[in-house]
């Protein structure tokens, strides 16, 4: 299985870009988005950059990081990482709706 990581473009490098994501810095291979701003959000898998994300998103995506590291620490007071789920209904994808 392999994880995306949110990660932060901080120096732009042509086909490569110095990245952070929690205070961890990264040369990532910019190949397959080609070269971003400093700023830009980037999903990371296996330090090569495969997609453009909005800060929200990385937001998104990194608290379900710590949610999933607090729940393998055996923790299980992390309902505050899912604030947009909490206390809503879960939806059908649109493509099984009938």
């Amino acid at each position: 299985m392999c994880i995306g990581i949110p990660m932060q473009v901080i120096e732009p490098r042509g086909d490569l870009a110095l990245c952070e994501y929690r205070g961890q810095t990264t040369l990532i291979d910019m190949m397959l988005v080609g070269e971003q701003v400093a700023g830009t959000w980037l999903l990371v898998f296996l330090d090569a950059a495969r997609e453009v994300i909005s800060a929200e998103r990385a937001a998104q995506i990194a608290d379900a990081l710590e949610a999933m590291r607090l729940a393998m620490q055996g923790e299980t007071n992390f309902d505050h990482l899912f604030a947009d789920l909490v206390d809503r209904e879960p939806e059908l994808p649109e493509f099984l709706r009938t």
